[in-house]
């Protein structure tokens, strides 16, 4: 089993920047990739940054140039930084981790962070 913390998020106004961190515990060997999805009200879950344990990244095109996604694997941590935010930003942020069995990868998620974006 992996159990992801997250911390950070809250409270910015639109422009403003925001971090959010998350850390893995437990079984955290053979984890691979590392990632940050939202959910926003009345809206599905959608992919904001990953991050593979060779350190390659990738965004979903409404965050590139805004948002940077980070890891460290000695601490089994991956960070969110947000910039240059905005009102359709706000969304409840989930951690992801996959974790390597073997013959198949499972997803473990964190409890995840409220980010508002509001004057």
């Amino acid at each position: 089993q992996v159990q992801l913390v997250e911390s950070g998020g809250g409270l910015v106004q639109p422009g403003g920047s925001l971090s959010v961190s998350c850390a893995a515990s437990g079984s955290i060997f053979s984890i691979k990739g590392m990632g940050w999805y939202r959910q926003a009200p009345g809206k599905q879950r959608e992919f904001v940054a990953g991050i593979t344990s060779g350190g390659m990244t990738n965004y979903t095109d409404s965050v590139k140039g805004r948002f940077t996604i980070s890891r460290r694997n000695a601490k089994n941590t991956v960070y969110l930084q947000m910039n240059s935010l905005k009102p359709e930003d706000t969304a409840v942020y989930y951690c992801n981790a996959d974790r390597d069995y073997g013959n198949y990868i499972r997803r473990y998620w964190g409890q995840g962070t409220q980010v508002t974006v509001s004057s």
